[in-house]
C-alpha cells in the first residue's frame, strides 16, 4: 500500500511538467468584411485591429464577402493591416471582387470557401462608369505597382492580382497561358489552388475550408485556439455613417453652446450642444479612431471656460486655455493613432481632423450671423436676446448702445439700481424702472430677485454688480 501510495505521489511532478510544456492557445479574432468597401468598413477594420493589438491576438482573419468599393478606402485598409504585428488571413467566404481582391493580397495568407470567387479588379468610376483611357492607364500602372509591392515574396500573387487589374496584360507561367489579353482574371477556389511552376506551388490560395471552424483547425490545430468574432451592431453602423456629417454636427453643436452661454439658466440649447458634440465623439469612438482621453480633455476645457465665466470674468487665460483644449480634443478624437506607436511628426495625419474642426467652427459662425441678421424679433428668438419688458415696450440690447428717441441711453442707466428679473449665470435679465434689460454680472452669479446696480455697458447689455 505504501509503495502504491509512493507511486501515486511520484506522478505529480510528471503531470505538472506536462501541463507546463503544453503550448498556450492561440488567440484569433475574426473581422467581417461585408458589402461595399467604404468608410464604415474601414472603421470596423481599424477598430478590430487596434483591439487585436491591445489584446495581443496572434491571428486576425478577415471574413470576406464583398463586390468591391472605393480605391482610397482600400489603400487605407491595407495600411491598417500592415500595422498588425501578427498573422493576417483572408477567408474568401463567397466573393472578393475588385477592392476585395486588393485587401486579400495585403494579408499573409488567402483561404477560400469551396464556391468562392476572387478577381475582376479593374478601376472604374464611383458610379461604375469607365475611366478615360489615359487616366485608366495611370491608375492601372499605379495599382499594379502597389500590388507587386505588397505581394513580394508571396509566390505568384503579384502577377495574379496584376492580371485581375489590367485588361491588356497576359498571365503566363512557363508554357501555360492562364489569362490572355483582352479579359480580366477571375478565379474560383479550385483555380486559385491549382499548382504551377517548378517546384509546383498554388497560383494564389493557401487552402480551401468549408467554414471558419475548419479554417482555424487548419491554421492552429483543433482545440489549440480561442476565437472571438468582432460584432458589428446596427447602432455602430448608424454611428459610423454619422462621421460623414461630423463638420455639420460640430458646427450646430458649437452654435447651440454659444447661444446657451448668452441666455439665462440652462436649457434646450445647452442640452442640444452637448448631445451633438457627444455624437461627434461617439461616432469617432465607434469608428475606432479615439479612446476616452479626448472626451476628458474636452470636459476639462468646458470646465475652464465655466470657471472663467462664472468666477473670474475678464482674465481670458482660463477661457483661452479651455478653448484650446476643446478644439484640440476634437482634432484628437478624429486622428488615427495606433496602440504602442509614437505619434507621427507628419502633419498629414492631422490635416483632415483640423479641416473638419475648422469647417465646424466656420459653420457655427455663419449660422450665428444668419440668426442675428435674418430671424425676426420676438417669440422664441426674442426671449433669447432678452428684449422682453415688464409694463412697457421691448428694449433690445442693441438699443442701449446708441440710446434712442424713446428709450433711455446707457449713460442714464449707469448707477441705477434694480432687481434680477431672472437668475444671472452670469448673464440674464434685470428689471430697472419697470423695464427689463439684458445684463451680465462681472463676478459670480445671482438668484432671481437679487438687488443689483448698473456699473457700465457691454456689447450684449448692461454690466451689473450685486448690491451688498
Amino acid at each position: 500500500m505504501l509503495a502504491a501510495a509512493l507511486g501515486f505521489l511520484s506522478l505529480g511532478p510528471v503531470n505538472a511538467e506536462a501541463v507546463a510544456e503544453r503550448p498556450a492557445q492561440a488567440k484569433v479574432v475574426v473581422i467581417p468584411i461585408r458589402d461595399q468597401i467604404a468608410a464604415p468598413v474601414l472603421y470596423i477594420i481599424r477598430r478590430g485591429l487596434k483591439e487585436a493589438i491591445e489584446q495581443e491576438v496572434d491571428t486576425v482573419v478577415f471574413d470576406m464577402e464583398t463586390p468591391g468599393g472605393q480605391v482610397d478606402v482600400t489603400f487605407d485598409i491595407l495600411k491598417a493591416i500592415e500595422k498588425f504585428p501578427g498573422r493576417t488571413v483572408t477567408y474568401v467566404n463567397r466573393e472578393a471582387i475588385s477592392a476585395g481582391a486588393f485587401i486579400s493580397a495585403g494579408t499573409d495568407e488567402i483561404y477560400f470557401a469551396p464556391g468562392a470567387v476572387i478577381g475582376a479588379a479593374a478601376p472604374v468610376m464611383a458610379g461604375g462608369a469607365e475611366i478615360g483611357e489615359t487616366m485608366k492607364e495611370k491608375y492601372v500602372s499605379y495599382l499594379r505597382a502597389r500590388m507587386r509591392a505588397i505581394s513580394e515574396g508571396k509566390g505568384y500573387r503579384g502577377e495574379v492580382i496584376s492580371a485581375m487589374i489590367d485588361l491588356d496584360s497576359e498571365l503566363k507561367i512557363g508554357d501555360e497561358v492562364i489569362k490572355e489579353k483582352g479579359e480580366l482574371l477571375s478565379l474560383t477556389a479550385q483555380e486559385a489552388m491549382r499548382a504551377y511552376g517548378d517546384p509546383p506551388q498554388p497560383l494564389l490560395g493557401s487552402g480551401i475550408a468549408a467554414n471558419l471552424d475548419e479554417l482555424l483547425d487548419q491554421l492552429h490545430g483543433s482545440g489549440n485556439y480561442t476565437m472571438e468574432m468582432l460584432e458589428v451592431t446596427w447602432s455602430e453602423k448608424v454611428a459610423q455613417y454619422l462621421t460623414a456629417i461630423t463638420p455639420v454636427l460640430m458646427g450646430i453643436g458649437l452654435l447651440a453652446l454659444f447661444i446657451e452661454f448668452k441666455t439665462p439658466g440652462f436649457g434646450i440649447f445647452g442640452i442640444s450642444g452637448i448631445v451633438l458634440l457627444g455624437i461627434v465623439f461617439l461616432g469617432q469612438y465607434v469608428a475606432g479612431l479615439s479612446g476616452h482621453e479626448p472626451i476628458l480633455f474636452f470636459m476639462l476645457g468646458v470646465a475652464l471656460i465655466g470657471i472663467e465665466l462664472f468666477f473670474f470674468p475678464g482674465i481670458f487665460v482660463l477661457a483661452l486655455t479651455g478653448v484650446v483644449l476643446m478644439f484640440g480634443s476634437l482634432v484628437w478624437s478624429m486622428t488615427d493613432l495606433w496602440p504602442g506607436e509614437p505619434i507621427p511628426v507628419s502633419g498629414d495625419i492631422f490635416l483632415r481632423p483640423v479641416a473638419s474642426v475648422m469647417i465646424g467652427v466656420a459653420l457655427a459662425m455663419v449660422m450665428f450671423a444668419a440668426i442675428l441678421r435674418f430671424l425676426p424679433r420676438g417669440g422664441l428668438w426674442g426671449s433669447m436676446v432678452l428684449d422682453a419688458v415688464v409694463g412697457g415696450e421691448p428694449v433690445p440690447a442693441r438699443a442701449l448702445a446708441g440710446g434712442g428717441t424713446t428709450q433711455p441711453g446707457a449713460a442714464s442707466l449707469i448707477g441705477e439700481s434694480g432687481t434680477a428679473a431672472t437668475a444671472l449665470f452670469p448673464s440674464g435679465q434685470v428689471e430697472i424702472g419697470g423695464r427689463r434689460y439684458e445684463a451680465r454680472l462681472a463676478v459670480g452669479f445671482a438668484e432671481k430677485g437679487t438687488l443689483v446696480k448698473v456699473t457700465g455697458l457691454s456689447e450684449f447689455g448692461l454690466a451689473v454688480e450685486v448690491l451688498s
